[in-house]
């Protein structure tokens, strides 16, 4: 973190001389519990495939453990794609409808996939009354909170959210320009003390004290169904391996732009897909 505070300008630039010194050197005598237990809460009836994409990543970027809570329907198809994953079952066959025990968890991932279901939305109020740990908003848990934009207040200081430009829409109000994006982005992070990752071109991250990080790894072959429930898995991964919220943010963005350039240029922009990009992860700078 030390690298990032010293950082004192508003506008930032994310390169690998930034994220080198951010990223943990494993220790020999280290073990899975070093590198933390991640609980990521996705999928829904026709959405299984964003929690697996996500679930993926997130073991792909270093965690230790990971929990995936999902509906009974989809449990199947984890434990096939994805046997290195544990399950927790929620009771409905088709949705997120109960928030599991969240005590062994060191971070917590929620969104994709998720849909909006009535008892769906129930369970996220129930989860941001209930977590101690670290989080991270994607997907349909951003649009569940657009759509109830008083739950934002109640968001645990330093919570990260990563929408795309329309769920930035949903959530915020229309801005004219990528400039007053910018603006809203810093006002709303510096009101409620998260983290705010907008994702597109250049994507920006801008922390609680409105400096804006911004990316520069990435290319437009990423614009294509799951990148962002890979991003969410990666960032989740960083969570639950205790890097700080501004840290995970900043690196599983980069990380996650720097694979996108190493698949299209190996598979080219057009024919590359979302579980490519994990396929192209390495944390070696």
């Amino acid at each position: 973190m030390k690298n990032i505070q010293n950082q004192e300008s508003a506008f930032i630039e994310v390169t690998d001389e930034l994220v080198r010194p951010l990223l943990h050197v494993r220790a020999k005598d280290s073990h899975k519990g070093t590198y933390g237990h991640a609980l990521l809460i996705a999928g829904s009836t026709g959405k299984t495939g964003a929690a697996l994409l996500a679930s993926e990543a997130c073991m792909r970027s270093g965690v230790g453990l990971l929990t995936t809570h999902l509906p009974k329907t989809a449990m199947l198809p984890l434990q096939v794609y994805l046997p290195e994953a544990m399950i927790s079952v929620d009771k409905s066959d088709d949705c997120f409808s109960q928030v599991p025990d969240l005590q062994p968890y060191n971070a917590i991932g929620v969104g994709p996939g998720l849909g909006k279901a009535p008892e769906t939305m129930t369970a996220l109020k129930i989860l941001i009354q209930e977590s101690k740990a670290p989080m991270v908003f994607d997907a349909d848990a951003l649009n569940i909170l657009a759509e109830n934009k008083t739950w934002l207040a109640f968001l645990p200081a330093r919570t990260i959210i990563t929408p795309h430009p329309k769920e930035f829409e949903r959530l915020f109000g229309k801005t004219d320009s990528r400039e007053q994006a910018i603006e809203l982005q810093r006002e709303m992070a510096m009101r409620y003390k998260i983290i705010i990752v907008l994702k597109g071109a250049n994507t920006t991250t801008i922390l609680p004290d409105g400096r804006c990080f911004v990316n520069t790894t990435g290319n437009p072959g990423m614009a294509t169904g799951g990148s962002g429930d890979v991003l969410t898995g990666i960032i989740l991964s960083l969570l639950a391996q205790r890097y700080t919220p501004e840290e995970a943010a900043i690196i599983g963005v980069f990380m996650h732009g720097m694979a996108g350039d190493a698949a299209a240029a190996k598979l080219g922009m057009e024919a590359m897909i979302a579980g490519d990009i994990t396929k192209y992860l390495d944390f070696r700078l």
